[in-house]
């Protein structure tokens, strides 16, 4: 029997695109009980409410997944708020969970966290090598401070705090709102509307050289609940697929997969962000025998048929 048999687990931002899927993937652990509180519940950047909602509901184990995010154009629009929400959200929750006993804590962080010239694999070891690339640098400072805040407290009161990093996530459900979305959904969402617009052109942030590494959302999920189910150690560990790819192949590959034979139109006076993104992925295969199984074709796929039912539902 794993460690989630029987608990009361607690997901915050059980609602949003991972966390519906990691409630779904928890019910394979038996748990007791599994609570997705909202936001319009409580609001994790008060104390007060982060302290009723933890004595409304007295979990055991908590997989914070709530957080502010969004693409390279968010990030630079919000640092602020990006930096304060994302810190005191997981700061509050964490010192609240560690005086009421929580037996098991589990911060989902984020690539972003990682220096900007990391060498590839990024390597766990690597984290504290350099400063974040600065487009996103304050959402990723945010997100480091609870790992540290999680090894601090696993030294000084025998927490067990748990810190897992993964890399960008895609899949449907994803936000593909043109302001705040990441690369794939909103390359998604650029090529069916030229597409059903007749256009023949359509803009694409950066050079299109920088290199990324994408995990299926349900992949995710599966390494998150098989890390709190079955991981106890202080290193942070990556999730990921150990693959990358440049943003220029992912267009052309999204606009052939949505059927899109237009113009690509790059805009080099928009940020790159950071140059590479790819991940070492042995910790969490070694620690708690998880890998990613979904092809990255048939995983885009699934994601534009997502989105495209999506727009037809919506009219």
């Amino acid at each position: 029997m794993g460690a989630l048999a029987g608990k009361r687990v607690l997901v915050t931002g059980g609602a949003g695109f991972l966390g519906r899927q990691v409630c779904a993937q928890l019910r394979d652990y038996n748990p007791g009980t599994i609570i997705a509180p909202r936001k319009a519940e409580y609001d994790l950047t008060e104390q007060t409410a982060v302290r009723r909602m933890l004595d409304d509901h007295a979990p055991e184990v908590i997989i914070h997944l709530a957080a502010v995010v969004g693409g390279i154009g968010a990030n630079q629009e919000n640092p602020g708020r990006f930096f304060y929400e994302n810190a005191v959200m997981g700061i509050l929750l964490m010192e609240e969970a560690r005086k009421r006993g929580v037996q098991k804590f589990v911060t989902v962080g984020t690539i972003c966290s990682y220096p900007k010239h990391t060498p590839v694999p990024f390597r766990e070891d690597d984290l504290w090598t350099g400063y974040p690339e600065e487009t996103n640098a304050p959402y990723g400072i945010a997100k480091k401070a609870l790992l540290v805040q999680g090894q601090a407290y696993r030294q000084q009161y025998g927490f067990d705090a748990i810190t897992l990093l993964p890399v960008n996530l895609y899949g449907p459900g994803d936000n593909f709102d043109p302001g705040s979305s990441h690369v794939i959904p909103a390359l998604i969402r650029k090529a069916i509307e030229a597409r059903a617009a007749g256009r023949s052109m359509i803009e694409v942030w950066g050079t299109g050289a920088a290199s990324r590494e994408f995990l299926f959302v349900r992949d995710a999920a599966g390494g998150v609940v098989a890390a709190a189910d079955r991981y106890d150690n202080p290193d942070p560990v990556n999730l990921g697929t150990g693959t990358e790819i440049t943003i220029r192949a992912l267009a052309e590959r999204i606009c052939a997969l949505c059927g899109y034979r237009g113009e690509l139109r790059w805009d080099s006076s928009r940020p790159d962000g950071q140059p590479r993104r790819c991940l070492d992925t042995t910790l969490a295969r070694e620690r708690f025998g998880w890998t990613a199984r979904t092809d990255f074709r048939d995983g885009l796929r699934e994601t534009i048929e997502w989105y495209e039912q999506a727009r037809l539902r919506q009219g």
